[in-house]
């Protein structure tokens, strides 16, 4: 469970990166790495929107400071 926590934490660091490569450089990072590989790309994204689902649905219990008060 720890790796899959591991995998879905630094695809949404990576997504977050590239948001804000974008908002404030308009610079597409994931897009200029794997633009020659459109299916690449949106498996890309696809995993990035996934990991947040799972790291939002499983933060309580995983959280130090929101799981047990």
């Amino acid at each position: 469970m720890k790796s899959l926590h591991m995998a879905t934490y630094t695809l949404m660091a990576v997504g977050a990166l590239n948001w804000g490569l974008v908002g404030l450089f308009k610079f597409n990072l994931v897009e200029s790495i794997f633009a020659s590989w459109p299916s690449l790309l949106t498996l890309v994204y696809v995993l990035v929107g996934a990991s947040a689902v799972y790291e939002f649905a499983t933060h309580m219990p995983n959280c130090k400071l929101c799981g047990k008060k």
